[in-house]
């Protein structure tokens, strides 16, 4: 099925990338990538999103497990539903970025994010995100344009 596919396929992906990120870089080291683009930027995030519960990172780990196997069961109660590709489409988005993540978070005990933007504010500069950051946030818009025009 496709929607397993790219669920999967997001995650190796990210596995390798961040394999290679972990190997390859030195935490807080930065680099211009893309020709200046974007920043390689290899932070040990602990906590959840921009570090928030760092504290309490066993605490994250069982809550992105717990919200990571909901996704899961939404997503198998899909598969006999006819239609909904979009929706499909953002929950295998979802799902490849949650998994890779919660992996991390299970495994590492931190999530390995490497890229930031580099613009002048220093704040927004700081923030660091990984391929999977931006996977989990298509697949939510991608579920949310499924319901507001209530594809079929």
């Amino acid at each position: 099925m496709i929607y397993i596919a790219i669920a999967a396929a997001i995650f190796l992906v990210e596995l390798g990338v961040k394999e290679w990120v972990e190997r390859q870089t030195n935490v807080g080291e930065e680099k211009e990538i893309l020709r200046g683009k974007l920043l390689l930027h290899k932070y040990h995030n602990r906590g959840a999103f921009l570090n928030m519960g760092a504290s309490g990172s066993g605490f994250v780990a069982i809550l992105s497990l717990l919200l990571t196997l909901c996704l899961t069961l939404v997503f198998v109660m899909t598969f006999g539903v006819r239609g909904g590709r979009l929706m499909k489409t953002g929950l295998s988005f979802l799902l490849g970025g949650a998994y890779s993540n919660t992996y991390d978070r299970l495994r590492r005990r931190y999530v390995v994010d490497y890229v930031s933007f580099p613009v002048k504010n220093p704040a927004l500069r700081s923030m660091v995100y990984n391929l999977s950051d931006f996977c989990i946030l298509i697949g939510a818009l991608c579920m949310a344009l499924s319901e507001i025009c209530k594809e079929k």
